[in-house]
């Protein structure tokens, strides 16, 4: 069934066309993942489903009764409630059976039998619409939502006129969430979220939502974990893949290639036309080269393919640090609290040249706080310890603010005020600063803006390539693909591998440089892709330093966990003597399965164990056949996301269509396998 059609839609600002005759569909329980370039019509193409916005051209049909959730970037709250009072108004059209319920319940003491058989029915009706809109785990999903979120059971009396910016956008989630719509448009939910509540969302629209969702999001794990097909806007226009975003990536490149291919020979007939053009337009075929001359203006205007600045690989060259000596800096034993928490205690780290590390944990945890104290900027506790830093560090600071960049500048002139010459003199030239400029994916009219026309996040962009080429021998990185589109963080993650250590993309792994990263992120593709080494903050003041990937720390911890759970799992009466006698028999790991999944953390725990279903059809299974089996399914999905990255597979509906329904039978048989062993092995 197509819950939201799309005909011929068109729409634009002034001579900006954002949408040229759009045409598509959104059909029942589908999971869409929204891409394209900042500013390309995504935000615009939500306003126009969810009504807010009216097409120049074209029409927007809903199917009857569709209820549509739009996730806005500034939600629209009740000032005079609490946290958890406006999270509960989700449930307003079940306060509202309750209350007509009430009603049935007075009128049934005083009705005649003929009424009093008609208010039963109308009794078995209303009870039957407030459980199916689950109007008797109210309390529960509040709990489950705001906690998974990353409130806490002391935020919820907090006034809705107190909470900061971040807190209300999470809010906002939380209502969309619980309403339930038969349509979630989510633009950007994890804007304002931890690497947790990212989690959270991923588990909650994989496995408990059961409507459709189209989601723009520049979290690429999120989009892989969740969507079943990816629909692109480019240059006014919807392209559709089918898969997740892995596969989407090989499609997009196979496409591009095949643009390129013919943006090849149509440039071979413009020179041959206009050659043709230069020689007889004085000559006897002068009227001929007119008219040809005509033909080829119409072609540049209607046919012409444009390439894609993102399409090549960055060949860039950046100017080596100045040496730092053994260490950036060595920490031993520091701690920092305040009046109302602790950051960190009893810390040490050290950072060797090369080294790229990742700092995370939750919001407010003290990451940037940390990041003070290891560079000298916020003293430590005293007494705690100490830090010695190389007096050779060159430092450079991606900061979330902006301000002190000199607006009236062109972008490839405050490049050329700020980086490094590769050709050893004192200033870069403007060639290499638009080259650079180039290479962060500005195009040649981009290039010639004033800094104070440019976007937030072309900005921030142009403060990350200015920082990476100015030969800082330290880089710090906070945050910095908030405000990225996808293609702006993939360049960004190329650029920081050059810089922070060795270039996995060179042969042999050659051409690394000297430099020490900190990057304080909650985008775990960035954090996988570039950090070697990670600082886990908790929020509680406990610090683990973990040498590794991200992707190696999620397995550890999911290890750790179903670990846990094992030991604490207490077995019946009448076996415990010979559970005694075999417990020296060997045992394998639980980290070497390919797919095992994580006993919940206690927080987690505590807001989802209501919800897990005490038998499904593979109750009957033991332990071993269970973890078997899931570690089965990791593999066959492994096997279907190289499938889904076949251009031969990707170009034939058919295939692509068996392939998604497939991923979502074994996405739905991986949830009852995980609930089936989270029950038997808690």
């Amino acid at each position: 069934m197509s819950l939201v059609t799309l005909s011929n839609l068109c729409f634009g600002h002034g001579t900006r066309i954002l949408l040229d005759g759009v045409t598509g569909s959104i059909h029942e329980g589908e999971r869409i993942g929204l891409v394209g370039r900042n500013g390309c019509g995504k935000s615009t193409l939500f306003k126009l489903i969810a009504g807010t916005l009216k097409p120049d051209d074209g029409e927007v049909q809903i199917a009857r009764s569709v209820r549509i959730g739009y996730l806005e970037q500034d939600p629209k709250l009740p000032a005079d409630k609490t946290l958890r009072g406006a999270a509960a108004e989700a449930f307003a059209t079940i306060d509202q059976l309750k209350q007509e319920l009430e009603g049935v319940y007075e009128r049934m003491g005083t009705a005649e039998p003929e009424e009093l058989e008609k208010l039963m029915d109308r009794q078995h009706s209303l009870d039957g619409a407030i459980e199916a809109a689950g109007g008797y785990e109210v309390d529960h999903k509040i709990e489950a939502a705001l906690h998974g979120l990353g409130f806490t059971d002391e935020d919820f009396e907090l006034p809705v006129a107190t909470l900061s910016g971040g807190q209300k956008a999470r809010l906002g989630l939380a209502r969309l969430l619980l309403s339930n719509p038969d349509l979630l448009l989510l633009d950007e939910p994890t804007n304002h979220l931890d690497i947790e509540g990212r989690r959270w969302l991923e588990d909650f629209l994989a496995d408990e939502f059961s409507g459709s969702v189209v989601l723009i999001s520049h979290d690429r794990w999120l989009l892989d974990r969740v969507v079943t097909r990816i629909i692109e806007i480019d240059r006014g226009t919807l392209h559709e893949y089918p898969g997740n975003y892995a596969a989407f990536r090989s499609q997009r490149v196979e496409r591009m290639l095949a643009l390129e291919r013919v943006h090849g020979k149509q440039q071979d007939r413009i020179r041959q036309e206009q050659a043709f053009i230069d020689r007889y337009r004085a000559g006897q075929r002068a009227k001929q080269a007119r008219g040809r001359e005509t033909r080829l203006e119409r072609f540049k205007e209607g046919s012409l393919v444009e390439k894609h600045a993102e399409l090549g690989v960055m060949n860039l060259d950046l100017p080596e640090p100045p040496s730092m000596g053994d260490f950036a800096f060595v920490a031993e034993g520091i701690s920092k609290s305040f009046d109302d928490r602790v950051c960190f205690r009893n810390l040490s780290l050290s950072a060797r040249p090369g080294e790229r590390i990742g700092i995370i944990g939750p919001n407010g945890a003290g990451k940037t706080t940390l990041v003070r104290a290891l560079l000298g900027d916020l003293e430590t506790d005293a007494g705690s310890g100490e830090i010695k830093r190389s007096p050779r560090l060159s430092i450079g600071w991606f900061r979330q603010s902006h301000d002190h960049i000199d607006r009236k500048l062109v972008a490839w002139e405050f490049l050329q005020n700020t980086i490094r010459s590769l050709e050893g003199s004192p200033r870069a030239s403007e060639q290499e600063a638009r080259n650079l400029a180039g290479a962060f994916l500005f195009t040649g009219e981009e290039q010639d803006k004033a800094v104070g026309d440019l976007s937030g996040g072309e900005r921030g962009r142009l403060v990350l390539a200015s920082l990476l080429a100015s030969a800082k021998n330290m880089l710090i990185l906070d945050e910095p693909t908030n405000h990225l589109d996808i293609p702006s963080a993939e360049r960004l993650e190329e650029a920081l591998q050059k810089f922070g250590g060795v270039d996995k993309n060179r042969v042999g792994g050659k051409g690394g440089l000297g430099g020490v990263l900190l990057l304080i992120s909650h985008d775990r593709a960035l954090l996988d892709d570039v950090c070697d080494k990670l600082v886990i903050l908790d929020g509680e003041g406990n610090t683990r330093v973990f040498e590794g990937s991200y992707r190696e720390w999620e397995a550890k911890q999911k290890a750790e966990r179903a670990e846990a759970a094992a030991r604490n799992k207490k077995p019946p009466a009448k076996a415990a003597s010979s559970a005694k006698q075999s417990s020296t028999a060997p045992v394998t790991p639980v980290q070497k399965q390919a797919r095992v999944p994580a006993a919940p953390s206690t927080a987690h725990a505590r807001t989802t164990a209501p919800s897990v279903k005490v038998k499904n059809r593979f109750s009957s299974l033991p332990l071993e056949k269970l973890e078997a089996r899931i570690a089965d399914i990791g593999r066959e999905f492994s096997k279907l996301d190289a499938e889904f990255g076949d251009p031969k597979i990707a170009s034939d509906k058919s295939k692509s269509a068996k392939l998604v329904a497939r991923r979502a039978e074994l996405q739905k048989e991986q949830a009852e396998l995980e609930e089936e062993w989270l029950r038997k092995s808690g």
